[in-house]
């Protein structure tokens, strides 16, 4: 038995690892404007949408780009992550992933996905589990990015349960938040020494257990 209703997902970390691949995609757009870009910076970005993130690479440099630059500079970054995860395929799901949202839905509860990537439609039918979620929320649609809570209120308003009787999952700090400020429990995916607001951690979602939260 469980208390919650609904279990939301974030994608990115923590049902597959495209972080490497958005590592890459940022790290050529960085180096092209003359921004040192390493692994270290690359955590920062971390559930942060694609034109925050752009504007945490050019720093105070920003100010130097117009509008049209940084979409332009956005796009060809996102050009370049496409052509990266064209490649995806089921084997790229972590491990427990799909037993997770498999023990999710046999427990009766709503699946729903909150992730800040425009792509998240893209990477879920090369992982082939699109028709496992109930809903997905369009990023593009969502005005403002983790740590706001209003992707993680979307949706559990489009699930139709109210936000207490959600379970949030994520695996940055970022997303923590705004399943904390959202109202629901947050369970972190990865070191409690870094998701220090979650509710409870987890290192993956092999060790998911629905009856232990």
């Amino acid at each position: 038995m469980t208390r919650f209703k609904a279990v939301i997902f974030d994608l990115d970390g923590v049902i597959t690892d495209t972080a490497h691949y958005h590592y890459l995609a940022w790290k050529r757009l960085a180096e092209s404007v003359g921004v040192h870009f390493d692994e270290a910076f690359n955590e920062h970005l971390k559930g942060v949408d694609r034109m925050g993130s752009l504007d945490l690479i050019l720093g105070e440099a920003a100010r130097n780009y117009s509008a049209q630059q940084k979409l332009e500079m956005a796009d060809a970054k996102n050009r370049h992550y496409q052509d990266l995860i064209s490649t995806m395929s089921e084997a790229d799901l972590l491990p427990g992933a799909v037993d997770a949202l498999a023990a999710v839905r046999a427990a009766g509860l709503r699946i729903g996905l909150a992730s800040v990537s425009k792509n998240a439609f893209t990477v879920l039918e090369h992982l082939g589990i699109r028709g496992r979620f109930d809903y997905v929320v369009d990023a593009a649609t969502i005005t403002h990015s983790k740590p706001h809570p209003e992707i993680f209120l979307t949706a559990a308003d489009k699930l139709g349960v109210d936000p207490g009787e959600c379970l949030g999952v994520e695996d940055a700090v970022a997303g923590v938040a705004s399943i904390k400020r959202a109202g629901m429990y947050a369970l972190g995916v990865g070191s409690p020494e870094v998701l220090t607001q979650a509710d409870r951690v987890i290192p993956g979602l092999d060790q998911f257990r629905l009856e232990d939260y």
